[in-house]
């Protein structure tokens, strides 16, 4: 009777889930391909969100977090708001986003 390999299916997600998440661009595209929008996950450009970075610089800091801003949002499609602002946190070795909101 052959051993079997539990481990290399459990590796396989691990490596894969850890990919997602390994860095910021890619935590805030797998956050906006699984809310819905997998197009804009795809095709959207990511860049600093200047204006929330710096006016809270002190408690992102704390939170080891920054902010990002999507260059062409997905338009939320009940209320039309646009969701282009995200902050993402580093916990360890990976990346969790959030969204930001419009503030």
């Amino acid at each position: 009777m052959k051993k079997q390999r539990t481990w290399i299916p459990l590796t396989v997600l691990v490596l894969a889930i850890y990919s997602l998440y390994s860095t910021p661009h890619m935590s805030l595209r797998t956050y906006v391909f699984f809310t819905g929008y997998p197009i804009q996950a795809i095709t959207s450009g990511i860049v600093d969100d200047r204006y929330h970075n710096e006016m809270d610089n002190k408690d992102y800091g704390k939170l080891n977090a920054k902010a990002y801003a999507l260059t062409d949002p997905p338009v939320e499609k009940q209320t039309q708001g646009v969701l282009s602002n995200y902050l993402v946190r580093k916990y360890g070795i990976i990346y969790i986003t959030d969204y930001l909101g419009d503030t």
